[in-house]
Parts: C-alpha cells; structure tokens; sequence
C-alpha cells in the first residue's frame, strides 16, 4: 500500500498517539514502554511514513533535559575514582580494537557494506559502537530507583565519559572549534549563586518547572552560540546546581517532561533511514557485539576492585548500543567515511540492543543471587573503601528506605523501641547525613545478596519495614527476602491503591499507602494536640 498520499492527513501527534498504545503493549509482556516507542519508529518507517520537524524538535529536547538531569545527581568525584575514568577509558580502547579488527576481516570478505573500508573507517564505526545509551540506561535506573545506588553511579559515571568523548570526537571531526566567546562561559560558575537563589524562589509547582526548562534549554543555546555541543551545555549547568539542597526536587519536577519529551526521540530513531533487508541482516548480526562490551565492563570492574555483583550490574545496565553512537555514525556519513546505509545499521542494532538488555536489566538482581558462586571467582580480594563490612549490632526493627517517610518511621520507632532500630539506605550522602544526625543508618539494600550474606548468623530481625522510592523497589526488596525464606513481618509503603494488592502478593505482611493515610495521620495528630 502506497501511505505517501495519506501522510499529509496525519500529523505527529499521531504517531505520539500510536506510541503511547505500543508502549503499553510493551510494558503488558514486561518490557520498558520505550521499547514499543522504537517498535513504533520502525513500522512507520516500513510503512514510508516519516516525521515531521515538531518530532524532531521534540527528541532534541528530550536529550537536552535528559543530560541535564544527569548533570543534577552528577557528582564529580565519582568521574575522579580510578574504576570510573580508567574503566571507561581502556573499555572504548579495547571495543575499538577489537570492533575495528572484526570490520576489517568482514572488509577483506567482501561483506555488503564493508567492501572498501580502510583502517580509519572500520575505527569510527567501531567508535560508534562503543557506547551505551544513556537514554537507556538513567531510564531503568529512574525506574529502578536505583541511580544513586554504588553501581548506578558507576554506570553513570562511565556513561559522562563516554559522552565527552563524543563531544570530543564531534568537535574534531566538524573542524569546528569554540569561538573565543567560550572563554565567558566560566562565569557561570560565579553565576551559581544566582541559579541558587531563582531556585530556592521558584517554590514547588510551575514555576520550578519552568525554571529547570529556561536553565536546561538556555544554557544549552548558550554553549551552543559559543560553538559547543549545546547539549554539554545542560549537563553543565546541571552539575553546577547538584548540590544544592532542592536540586533533588528540581529533578524529579524534570522527570514528567524529560520522559515526555523522550518518546520524541525513541521514535525518531526508528525513522532514521530507509529500511533493508541488508541493512537488517547486518544489525542483527552486530547485536551479539553487546554481550562482548558487557563482559569487559565486567571484567574490568573486578580488575578495579568493585564488588562482583556491583561490576554484574553495572555491566548488564552498559549491555546495549547507544544513541551517541547515532550521531557519530551519522557525523561518518555525512563526511563519507561510511555507506549511508550504516545509519540505518545502527538505528535497528540499536533498537534490538534495548530489546535484548530489558529482560536483563529487569531481572539483573536475580542473575547475580541465582548465579552467585560464580560471579564471585572473579571479584577481586581487596576491597573499595565503600565496600565496608556491615554490622547491624543485632538490631531487630530494619527500615529500608530512608527519605522523608522512612527517615519518620525510623525515628517514631526509636523513639518507641530504643537502639534496636536500624535505618538502611543505598545513598552514600543519605546514610552520611544520617550518621551526622546521630541516627544508625547503614549503606545498603534489601534485594542485595551480599548484603544478607554478610548478616548471616548475626541478623535477628522482627520487622522489616519497606519505605523505598517506588513499586519496583519494593517488589525487588520482597523477592530476596523470600529467597532468604525470611521470617519476621514485612511491611510496605505504596503510593497508589492499585499498589496494596500486588505487594500483598508479593509476600508484604501490610501495606502502608502513604498518600491515603496522610489525612488519617493528620487527624489523629490534631486530636493528639488537643487534648493536651
């Protein structure tokens, strides 16, 4: 059927329409709902039907406020840890070499869309595939409510390398270089206090909104006016306002836009080119190539001293191929270092990158209990100084979770049940701030096996009580804590009703929702005040 007489009729905002209806298919099998954007992309693109400019306008923002979130739980002392830098470094150098030996061998077959490739060529598209998608990956961390985990910090550390190097490359290979204009962009760091103070006066509502997205597309604009990536520009300024005491409440506000605007880009990445059936042939064949990055990941991290399950997790979170590599590809194309062709190679082994890493990045923790003994013949004897030992001194109340809610719970039960409460946190700043406040806060997590490998023989936990960030959290928590057959009484906090009956079934002995019973507790604290 010829649809190019049609197109005219329909407009984006169908094809927004239809992602919104795949995307629902895809998390009904239990995949990401970005999976059924990209489903999407590519149907429309065999059907002939392109988007149009809003689309496009709309995956650029969606990057844009993508690495400006980054930028706002970036910490850059991270980026200075040797498993960080090091690890990100010799994994691009060994992929290149190792992608770029692989294209000459195809090349020296005389393999479609190899024929003719020099050194060079084979290197920038061994380049491209080296990255991961931060799309992808701070996505499922989000989702996870795992991104200030050990290992989510370490995956997005690796991914700010990878995505300097881009910048580095696009800069090169365009022969363009920043204007003298740049030299001004370091007042922004004088600016910060400025960014502070907007901050703490725009509130909670729309005008925090409104001020991350003037601060995120602006100072992308402005970088970009100065001849940098403008992009760099968000993640910049992001960075520069991290540690300011709201800029946890300015990324959450983000996230609704940035998940928005994202769909934009999952959708544009599957109406990249024109779809053949060479071109598919070879994308499926470079999806195995995911697998050969992961296992390095995994390697090198052990080599670094980080966990086992730290370096498994990290790696299976990198386990796929990235956008950037997209715009290197494309950056080869438009130079005429690659086939046209190619373009549409890496928007398909990109897409079957994401198929293939979701069943892993949903059942990671799974993976690591179920295969432990083995995981653990490669993890190094010594240790990172973050991989403490834990002791719980015997505490039989452990609160997991230590936000706001968990942070009150724990301090209502010590105050009821003395030092026999224990407060449980993945957050480095989180358990320091806690410490500092004279609290007993540990840094850990409920679904790692490690961590209940350390506790055996010592653990005597009555109650565990859940008071983690999200649904899949908790769900997580419950499935270890019926692997180590616990036995104590388990409660968990949910947000929204439909939530009670499944962690019910997930094992929860009582579901505590914190919104519902927010006015109960409020009218039991008054009537408390007034009768005193």
């Amino acid at each position: 059927m010829d649809w190019e007489w049609i197109q005219p009729l329909l407009s984006d905002t169908t094809w927004i329409g239809l992602a919104f209806f795949l995307g629902l298919g895809a998390k009904l099998l239990g995949l990401p709902p970005l999976v059924g954007f990209l489903v999407t992309g590519f149907a429309l693109n065999a059907l002939g039907v392109s988007g149009g400019d809003t689309l496009q306008k709309i995956a650029d923002i969606g990057i844009t406020l993508l690495l400006f979130t980054v930028g706002l739980k970036l910490e850059l002392k991270t980026l200075m840890k040797p498993y960080v830098w090091a690890v990100s470094s010799i994994h691009m150098v060994l992929v290149v070499a190792v992608f770029g030996v692989s294209a000459m061998v195809f090349a020296a077959w005389g393999a479609p869309l190899f024929t003719g490739m020099t050194l060079k060529h084979a290197a920038i598209l061994a380049f491209a595939l080296s990255f991961s998608s931060t799309v992808f990956v701070v996505k499922v961390l989000e989702d996870k409510a795992e991104i200030k985990s050990q290992f989510g910090k370490i995956a997005i550390g690796i991914l700010v390398m990878q995505d300097l190097a881009a910048v580095v490359f696009l800069a090169a290979s365009a022969g363009k270089v920043p204007t003298l204009w740049a030299l001004t962009l370091f007042l922004l760091v004088p600016l910060r206090h400025v960014f502070f103070r907007l901050l703490e006066k725009s509130g909670h509502g729309e005008l925090l909104a409104l001020f991350g997205l003037a601060l995120a597309l602006g100072s992308a604009e402005i970088f970009e006016l100065t001849g940098i990536k403008g992009d760099v520009g968000a993640l910049v300024v992001g960075v520069l306002i991290a540690h300011h005491p709201k800029s946890s409440e300015l990324s959450k506000t983000m996230l609704s836009f940035k998940n928005l605007f994202l769909v934009g880009f999952f959708l544009s990445v599957g109406m990249a080119g024109n779809l053949t059936v060479t071109a598919a042939v070879i994308a499926i064949a470079l999806v195995p190539f995911v697998f050969v990055k992961s296992a390095l990941f995994f390697f090198l991290l052990n080599r670094f001293h980080v966990r086992s399950r730290n370096s498994l997790l990290t790696s299976l979170s990198l386990n796929n191929f990235s956008e950037f590599g997209l715009i290197v590809a494309a950056i080869g194309v438009s130079n005429s270092w690659l086939d046209p062709q190619w373009l549409v190679v890496m928007s398909i082994a990109l897409s079957l990158s994401f198929l293939v890493a979701a069943p892993f990045t949903r059942r990671d923790e799974s993976l690591y209990r179920r295969y432990r003994n083995f995981w653990l013949r490669f993890q190094s004897e010594a240790r990172l100084p973050e991989d403490h030992s834990i002791d719980t001194h015997h505490a039989t109340i452990a609160i997991f979770g230590m936000g706001r809610v968990g942070t009150g719970t724990y301090d209502r039960m010590q105050n009821r049940h003395g030092d026999t409460v224990v407060g449980i946190d993945f957050d480095a700043e989180q358990v320091k701030y806690h410490l500092e406040q004279g609290r007993n806060v540990l840094r850990s997590t409920p679904s790692d096996a490690d961590f209940w490998e350390q506790l055996r023989g010592q653990d005597r936990f009555e109650l565990v009580m859940l008071a983690l960030p999200n649904l899949e959290a908790n769900l997580s928590a419950l499935e270890q804590l019926r692997v180590i057959q616990f036995a104590g009484r388990i409660s968990a906090t949910a947000r929204y009703p439909d939530e009670n009956e499944i962690l019910l079934e997930a094992g929860a002995d009582s579901v505590f929702n914190i919104y519902a019973e927010a006015g109960t507790g409020f009218a039991d604290h008054i009537e408390e005040v007034m009768q005193n």
